[in-house]
């Protein structure tokens, strides 16, 4: 960007911490994004982890089991006699038990007398047939039906099941051809404390996945919503009217692309206020120039009309009555056009910044009376103001802004008009009411009554008036530091209000400080555009 781009962007860091944290930033939503997506597919990954891990390490752990104990049951149990006594079974347990997986074994027969005996292996407390889930002792003591695919009466059935939160294996089968039914208890505790651990590994990475999301969208972010961010900088300064704002502009990527129709557009844009300005800048010039230049000849025309009216007013009737009216028509016409130059001169004094105040105290009563008293006004308007109500103002403008109020007031509503004087304590202001009697002013017209040379009928464009009167009131209010306002009274008529400081001495301290600062930034420029060349 121009000259001037670190003055901002140090006001950039410092609103960047409450932006990045509002709920509705675009950072934030980014962020939470890239957050959700990275936690789906890390919870979703991990959890397919998990279940594959747990069931690879359950299958292993249980084949296992289940291998070593079938041929515990092959190996030993088989050896047995048909009817074995408690002992024997006892001893079988035992030795079946001393394997490499280290299960607990229960082994069921009936002794010569029909009795049902149990051996045990003793260990986890005991095992006993009451540990064995009913439905797994059902399916082992099940002789199934011998066919082509299955060649044995009796199969080895397991079952997981979970104790006071550990979890356990239970397995059992009969003996082929006779003999003792035996039941495995395995411990799958270990394997529960590789899968827990298995969980929390998969947890932290999870969460460290989140982390690096996370961090990865807030940089994602920053290259994104910095240029945009500053691109809304500069287009706030571009509304301020600082029309010299540019962007800095690098790469080639869609951002920069941006920046540069953003450049191409403020270039534009203050071409065309530059080229505005200069145009407005020469009608003013040409509204001035042609004033000064109208009022020579127009001094001789009114000297010329001068003589005319004694005419018109002698008792002699030196004119002719044919002439007569068109004399009059000249001498009247003549005035308009005195005020009208009278009052172009005005405007371009405004729109210059070249109007000054000339303060004196002021009785505001005396004042009013002076005003309507010079225009023969007495019998038309009415005062309230109290005498004593003194203020510090530009007298002679004063008395140009009550002379439009009240002359529009007697003109276009209805006498009589009345003028009240109030001041208000809390704002230390002077307030002038001038109110008609009249229709009031159409609500379409209201927010029009100020603007130049504006008509309220369109239909008669030609008035006694030049249409600048209340803007010029306006714009003296303004330089005083005051406001006008028009509305209508409830009880009919219009009403005008002019608020005036009772000192307008800051006032004119502002304006001329502000003059000198114009005056040497003004030197300043041009003596460095005449460096630069």
């Amino acid at each position: 960007m121009h000259g001037g781009s670190r003055g901002w962007s140090a006001a950039l860091t410092r609103k960047g911490i409450w932006s990045r944290l509002r709920l509705t930033s675009l950072r934030l939503r980014l962020v939470v994004v890239f957050g959700l997506v990275a936690l789906t597919a890390a919870v979703s990954a991990s959890g397919i982890a998990y279940w594959l891990n747990r069931e690879a390490v359950l299958t292993r752990a249980q084949d296992a089991v289940l291998r070593d104990f079938e041929s515990e049951m092959e190996n030993r149990a088989s050896a047995l006699p048909d009817h074995p006594t408690q002992d024997e079974l006892q001893r079988a347990a035992g030795l079946m038990a001393t394997g490499g997986q280290h299960f607990t074994v229960l082994l069921v027969a009936e002794d010569a007398d029909g009795r049902t005996v149990y051996g045990g292996s003793g260990g986890l407390n005991g095992f006993t047939l009451g540990d064995v889930p009913e439905s797994l002792r059902t399916a082992v003591n099940k002789e199934q039906p011998l066919d082509s695919g299955n060649k044995s009466p009796y199969h080895l059935y397991w079952q997981r099941i979970v104790d006071d939160g550990t979890p356990y294996l239970v397995a059992g089968t009969r003996v082929i051809g006779g003999g003792p039914t035996g039941y495995m208890l395995k411990s799958l505790e270990p394997e529960a404390k590789d899968l827990n651990s298995l969980a929390w590994s998969l947890g932290i990475a999870t969460g460290l996945a989140l982390i690096g999301s996370a961090l990865l969208a807030q940089a994602a972010a920053t290259t994104v919503l910095k240029p945009v961010h500053r691109l809304g900088v500069a287009a706030r300064r571009l509304g301020e009217g600082k029309l010299d704002t540019r962007l800095r502009v690098s790469g080639t990527d869609e951002l920069a692309d941006l920046s540069r129709t953003f450049n191409s557009a403020a270039e534009a844009l203050e071409k065309r206020v530059d080229d505005m300005a200069a145009r407005e800048a020469a009608s003013r010039r040409f509204v001035a120039d042609m004033s000064h230049e109208l009022r020579t000849p127009l001094t001789a025309i009114t000297a010329v009309t001068e003589v005319l009216e004694e005419e018109l007013d002698s008792e002699s009737g030196g004119l002719d009555p044919m002439i007569e009216p068109a004399v009059r028509l000249v001498v009247s016409e003549t005035r308009r056009l005195n005020d009208l130059v009278e009052n172009l001169m005005e405007v371009t004094r405004f729109d210059a910044g070249t109007a000054r105040l000339v303060l004196d105290d002021v009785d505001i009563a005396d004042q009013i009376t002076a005003c309507i008293d010079a225009r023969a006004w007495l019998d038309a308007v009415e005062l309230d103001a109290e005498r004593g109500i003194h203020a510090r103002i530009d007298p002679r403008r004063l008395d140009v802004i009550l002379a439009n109020l009240i002359g529009n007031a007697l003109k276009h509503g209805g006498s009589p008009v009345r003028v009240s004087v109030r001041v208000e304590e809390s704002t230390d202001e002077v307030v002038i009411r001038v109110r008609d009697h009249g229709p009031g002013i159409p609500e379409d017209v209201l927010p029009h009554v100020f603007d130049r040379f504006y008509k309220a009928s369109a239909s008669r464009p030609r008035s006694e008036g030049s249409g600048l009167g209340l803007s010029i009131a306006l714009e003296n209010a303004h330089i005083h530091g005051g406001e006008i306002t028009a509305a209508n009274s409830p009880d009919g008529g219009a009403v005008f209000a002019l608020r005036l400081p009772r000192d307008v001495s800051e006032v004119v301290s502002a304006a001329e400080g502000e003059t000198a600062g114009g005056a040497a930034q003004g030197t300043t420029r041009g003596a460095t555009e005449k460096g630069d060349a």
